[in-house]
């Protein structure tokens, strides 16, 4: 269905970022403890910006994952040989490595992380104060050695930098997609995945958070699919379901998170079961952020499955894995495996959460089941 547009002016734009642009800063202490909204933060640069730029509709692309390159190598996980830690953070999802700097791997050793996120889906890294520090030109350089870099339709980007999407919250304002009328704040999803070529490996950090709170929860969307029953998951692989953009959009064009829409909002239909393109893993791919409906079945049918689905994501515990934010922590997932959520816990303390995701977008998802017919 068509959307109804509105006009957001400039005059707009500035009322709905004017708790951005107005904070009261002071000189923190040396160190960390820096935070947004005090004078000297070394991250003001990066605080969201909401331009009125309007874009075209995306393109399709080739896209080739450069974790392929990394199964042709001798050891693929020789990026890690120097680590000083590894520790996977459960059995099924999640690694934890200290003792590299990211900012210093060469190609070679980009492929090698690609495929260790693809065959983790998360891994988080520890004192990265290196890579945070150099800017928003090296983000996009970062990003695009795995994929072409998505513009996000709606949310706040550093001025001059609309491929670095951001979050930001403190006890006034918020500039995310999230509602208050949940008895949660968790919202399970896969980053955008309405767009035809959703991401693929995602990169995030903190630049400033609260003391206590606003964890990010990831799943495993491959182990979440193995608990299923082989015949049910049969099942699964024949059918495909639309994700949307629309309500995302409306948020934004309703006043919230800034008031923007920078492109128009798009529906595509995905597999309900997904391949990954490397290491030929199998996925669950809905959620409930997106995820809108079954395409051939009825209404009550859709909606049975999609919550029986959601409601398994929500529950699995042991699939899951939770995220504690250390000042210079980036964390890598791939979004074809995963899914993730954030904790919005912190938001009575007054503190900001303020961070940055890096979002390279990958193929169009490839069904569990091979010629799958993906029209709608």
């Amino acid at each position: 269905m068509p959307i109804a547009t509105t006009t957001t002016t400039a005059t707009k734009v500035e009322e709905a970022t004017q708790g951005i642009a107005t904070l009261k800063l002071r000189s923190p202490a040396a160190g960390e403890g820096e935070k947004a909204g005090e004078e000297g933060y070394r991250y003001a640069h990066l605080l969201p910006h909401f331009s009125p730029d309007h874009y075209p509709p995306l393109t399709p692309f080739e896209h080739v994952d450069p974790g392929h390159r990394a199964l042709a190598l001798p050891n693929p996980r020789a990026f890690l040989d120097s680590a000083a830690s590894v520790v996977e953070l459960t059995p099924h999802l999640g690694t934890e490595v200290t003792g590299i700097n990211l900012a210093e791997l060469d190609s070679s050793g980009r492929d090698q992380l690609a495929l260790e996120v693809a065959r983790r889906g998360l891994v988080v890294f520890r004192d990265q104060q290196d890579f945070i520090d150099r800017g928003p030109d090296f983000y996009r350089e970062w990003g695009s050695h795995f994929g072409r870099l998505h513009i996000h339709p709606t949310s706040g980007h550093p001025v001059g930098y609309p491929e670095i999407h951001l979050v930001y919250r403190d006890l006034k304002s918020t500039f995310n997609f999230e509602y208050e009328d949940s008895i949660t704040s968790t919202l399970w999803h896969s980053d955008v995945s309405y767009e035809l070529q959703p991401p693929g490996l995602a990169t995030f950090f903190l630049l400033a958070q609260p003391q206590s709170g606003g964890d990010t929860l990831f799943t495993s969307q491959v182990a979440t699919l193995k608990r299923l029953s082989p015949q049910f998951v049969a099942f699964l692989r024949t059918l495909k379901a639309v994700h949307s953009g629309v309500e995302q959009a409306l948020f934004s064009r309703a006043g919230k998170r800034g008031g923007i829409v920078r492109r128009e909002p798009v529906e595509h239909v995905h597999p309900i079961v997904r391949r990954h393109p490397v290491t030929g893993e199998e996925a669950l791919y809905v959620n409930r952020q997106f995820t809108r409906r079954i395409v051939g079945l009825k209404r009550e049918e859709s909606e049975t499955i999609l919550r029986f689905l959601y409601d398994h994501v929500d529950k699995s515990a042991d699939n899951q894995a939770r995220v504690k934010w250390r000042p210079n922590t980036v964390v890598l997932w791939d979004n074809r495996v995963t899914a993730h959520s954030a904790i919005v816990d912190f938001k009575e303390t007054g503190e900001a959460r303020h961070g940055a995701r890096i979002t390279p977008q990958a193929e169009r998802p490839i069904p569990a089941l091979e010629g799958l017919d993906l029209s709608s």
